[in-house]
C-alpha cells in the first residue's frame, strides 16, 4: 500500500521581473493505493500531477506531508523502498549509443542483481514486450514505440512491487500502447501497487480501479470512474472532470 498524507509542494516564482511570490503546485493532497489496484491520477497540464508523482517516487521532497509505503515513511527508508519501486516518466531520455540489452544489463547493476537473475529477467522482459527483433539494436535507431518499450522494461527489470507511471503510453501507436497496458493489468493481478497518470481519460476509465482527479494542485474528486460519473450525472470521466471544475471556460480563466 502507498499512502499519500497531506502532501503539499511550494515553489517560488518571479513576477514583474523582480517580485518573488510563492505558489502551491500540490495543496494538501491525500489518498491511498492498495495492493492489487491501479489508481489513476488525472488532470490537465499544470494540475500538479508530475510534481506529485516525483514526490511519491522520492525524486522531490514535499514542503509538507509525507508518503508511506506499507507502513514505512519514505523519508527514513528511501533506499530500501526505491529498490522495490519503478518510476516511469514520459520525458525520460535513454542512452542512444548502446543497445537495449546493454542498457538492461547496466540497470541490473544498479539494483545489485546477480548474473543469473539478470539473465532471467532480461529474457523475461524482452519476451514480454516483444523486443526480440530489436534487442541488439542501438537505442537511437528505434521507433518511438520501441523506445518506450525499452523504457518500460528498464523500469520493471528488478520486478518491483510499487509502480509509479507517468504518461506511459503518450504518443504511442495503438499496438505499442496495448502491449504496455496489458502488462500493467497483469501486474495488478499479481498484487502490485500501481499509480498511473495519463492525459487519456478513456484509457484511464478502461484500466483504473479508482481515480483521483486533481486541478490546480487540489483533489476535486476521488473514487471509481462509475461513482464519479454518477455523482456528476455524466456518462464518462472526461465529462465528469469538466463538470467538477465548472466547465472548460472556468478552467481557462
Amino acid at each position: 500500500m502507498i499512502e499519500v498524507n497531506h502532501v503539499s509542494k511550494k515553489f517560488n516564482k518571479i513576477v514583474d521581473k523582480r517580485k518573488k511570490v510563492s505558489f502551491l503546485a500540490d495543496d494538501d493532497i491525500s489518498f491511498k493505493v492498495n495492493d492489487g489496484e491501479i489508481l489513476g491520477l488525472l488532470g490537465p497540464n499544470g494540475a500538479g500531477k508530475t510534481t506529485l508523482l516525483r514526490i511519491i517516487a522520492g525524486i522531490m521532497t514535499p514542503s509538507d506531508g509525507k508518503v508511506i509505503f506499507d507502513g514505512k515513511d519514505l523519508k527514513h527508508n528511501e533506499l530500501s523502498i526505491k529498490k522495490q519501486l519503478a518510476f516511469l516518466s514520459g520525458n525520460t531520455h535513454l542512452y542512444k549509443d548502446i543497445s537495449c540489452v546493454e542498457l538492461l544489463k547496466m540497470c541490473a547493476k544498479y539494483y545489485d542483481m546477480s548474473k543469473t537473475d539478470t539473465e532471467k529477467r532480461i529474457a523475461t522482459v524482452i519476451k514480454r514486450f516483444d523486443m526480440e527483433s530489436f534487442k541488439d539494436q542501438r537505442i537511437g535507431s528505434l521507433s518511438t514505440g520501441q523506445m518506450q518499450r525499452v523504457g518500460v522494461s528498464r523500469c520493471v527489470l528488478h520486478d518491483p512491487h510499487y509502480y509509479i507511471l507517468d504518461e506511459a503510453t503518450s504518443g504511442l501507436d495503438i499496438i505499442s500502447s496495448q502491449v504496455i497496458l496489458d502488462f500493467i493489468k497483469e501486474e495488478r493481478e499479481k498484487g502490485k501497487c500501481i499509480i498511473y497518470s495519463t492525459h487519456y481519460m478513456e484509457e484511464a476509465e478502461n484500466i483504473c480501479d479508482r481515480v483521483v482527479l486533481i486541478n490546480k494542485g487540489k483533489v476535486v474528486a476521488m473514487g471509481t470512474p462509475k461513482d464519479i460519473e454518477e455523482q456528476t450525472h455524466t456518462t464518462n470521466i472526461r465529462d465528469a472532470f469538466i463538470a467538477l471544475i465548472g466547465g472548460v471556460h472556468s478552467e481557462m480563466e
